[in-house]
């Protein structure tokens, strides 16, 4: 293989790594993963610290969350403009 080859077929595999990131940071699963990783971070720490209805309160940084990633994809198109 050629020089020229190897840095077309480096390029390439990048770029297959690159696009495989992005579709990541845009998906639900990791959506999904990182606000169930907040509502149980959010509960035992309510929990531990004697919250009143700590289950329903670790729903609001959860919640902010959610929305966060919701409104953030239309306010960097509005940026971008």
């Amino acid at each position: 293989m050629s020089d020229i080859e190897q840095r077309v077929a480096s390029i390439e595999e990048r770029n297959r790594r690159v696009e495989a990131d992005k579709a990541w940071e845009v998906s639900w699963t990791r959506r999904l993963s990182i606000a169930a990783l907040t509502y149980l971070t959010s509960l035992l720490f309510l929990w531990l610290i004697d919250i009143e209805h700590f289950a329903l309160s670790a729903l609001v940084p959860t919640g902010g969350y959610m929305l966060s990633t919701l409104s953030l994809p239309w306010i960097r198109r509005w940026w971008i403009g």
